[in-house]
């Protein structure tokens, strides 16, 4: 009796034991919840040892990276692990350029290319192929949860249609349009630099506050009765499309059928246009007769102006040696708007319609495991390591940036997908240089903008 119980329960024991061999791979981030993905026999999951090229214009190979901080560390070793784990490689490679991108793509999406891609696209470059179904239907594919909070939320909204998805973005929006400020010349104005900062965290950055801003800083300094020193000064496109957007304005728009409709010439869209353009004749420096044409880069870094709406790289690139400190906020919110925005044009990526299911789900999963959070991290904060260098006070990133990421602060910059469009940027020339007022130029334009929407809605037909 005693040795039939000892083999009752030596066999219970290797019962129990039996699934810890489907288990027999070493997951040092079990503790970080991280579960090991399996196939439909409870096998670890093998992706067959496929390379994948993550073809990015701008990008060398991630292996070759040699980690500068803890976190990139932790992420690099994660994701060698994966490779490891699930038997695929991925690479980061430039197969492609900045000015050649689509044209690379409509070759290996249209041809027996061998290499097997997910690549980068140009947001502004899009519309085109994904009209002609180069863009393979990434709903289809059961190993993309889009509802994870890693997606990019407006690029999923961009590239949807009906059912179907055909680009993801696993990263952070990157940061656009705002406010650059001169805390020095504020300072000296009597206001607190920080109070941009106060009233963008409250939420009472307003165009009524903001023009209370431009007019302390709008000063007749040696008292003559005539204005010499000016609040501001910006690239016309860099200031006037900020402000559309945030009044809840746009040039196009996507009805419920996901077809555009020009939406250039509303209410909101004049109020606003007509708005910037009275800061603009009130509160904005003229370049001195013969100057460049971008004096307004000149005049912010040199202390001549105290504002200047642009994009936040400007913050690592045209002001990282400028004596004064600087701040940045978003531009601030109209009266038909429930908060701030800006528009993201980020990098889609894609996988090539002409890959067969199996060989599409591969490619997709391997990339789903390669942009996985880095497990131990808050992947909401990391983002932030790289800005920090750049800016003067963490307010700009951890306030402003972070805004940024966040989907209800992004409006879909629609103009980039209206293929023809020059993204506004000649209503903004024409009415910033006083040639048109906003109705004029929207009364002017429309009939090319309506012919525009037309042919995109066709396309496809």
């Amino acid at each position: 009796m005693k040795k039939l119980v000892a083999l009752v329960l030596a066999a219970i024991m290797v019962m129990c034991w039996l699934p810890s061999l489907a288990e027999d791979v070493e997951n040092p981030y079990a503790e970080d919840g991280v579960e090991i993905l399996r196939d439909a026999d409870g096998k670890v999951l093998d992706l067959g040892g496929i390379e994948v090229i993550v073809c990015e214009h701008w990008t060398h190979d991630w292996h070759e990276d040699e980690p500068d901080t803890a976190y990139a560390e932790a992420t690099k070793e994660y994701r060698e692990w994966l490779e490891a784990t699930y038997n695929f490689k991925i690479i980061t490679r430039a197969d492609t350029t900045w000015s050649t991108c689509p044209d690379d793509f409509n070759n290996i999406a249209t041809t027996d290319d061998p290499n097997n891609y997910v690549w980068a696209m140009r947001f502004e470059t899009i519309t085109g192929p994904m009209n002609s179904g180069l863009f393979y239907d990434l709903a289809t594919l059961d190993c993309l949860d889009f509802s994870e909070a890693k997606w990019n939320t407006a690029i999923k909204e961009m590239t949807t249609k009906g059912n179907s998805i055909y680009g993801m973005r696993a990263q952070t929006a990157e940061p656009r349009g705002g406010v650059f400020f001169n805390k020095r010349l504020l300072t000296e104005a009597g206001v607190d630099p920080e109070s941009l900062y106060d009233m963008q965290k409250d939420g009472t950055w307003t165009w009524e506050a903001f023009e209370e801003v431009l007019k302390k800083l709008t000063q007749d300094t040696d008292g003559d009765g005539v204005v010499d020193k000016y609040a501001m000064m910006s690239f016309s496109p860099r200031l006037l499309l900020p402000a559309i957007y945030s009044n809840n304005a746009n040039f196009f728009a996507l009805d419920e059928n996901g077809k555009f409709v020009v939406t250039a010439g509303d209410d909101n869209f004049l109020e606003a246009a007509n708005w910037i353009m009275d800061m603009v004749s009130k509160y904005e420096l003229k370049a001195p007769e013969g100057a460049n044409w971008d004096y307004f880069d000149a005049a912010f870094f040199n202390g001549e102006t105290a504002i200047k709406v642009a994009e936040e790289y400007e913050a690592g690139q045209g002001l990282k040696d400028m004596v004064d400190d600087f701040g940045f906020v978003m531009f601030p919110k109209g009266p038909k708007a429930e908060t701030y925005v800006h528009a993201p044009t980020d990098n889609v990526y894609v996988i090539p319609a002409n890959y067969d299911a199996e060989r599409a789900w591969k490619v997709a999963c391997a990339f789903n495991l390669f942009t996985s959070r880095t497990p131990g991290y808050d992947d909401d904060d990391a983002w932030k390591t790289s800005y920090y260098p750049v800016f003067r006070d963490e307010r700009a990133v951890d306030e402003t940036l972070a805004m940024m990421a966040e989907p209800e602060h992004q409006v879909a910059a629609l103009c980039s997908l209206v293929s023809g469009f020059d993204s506004g940027a000649q209503f903004c020339w024409d009415v910033y240089g006083f040639a048109k007022t906003p109705a004029e130029k929207v009364e002017e334009s429309m009939p090319t903008w309506q012919g525009l929407v037309d042919e995109m809605n066709n396309a496809g037909k």
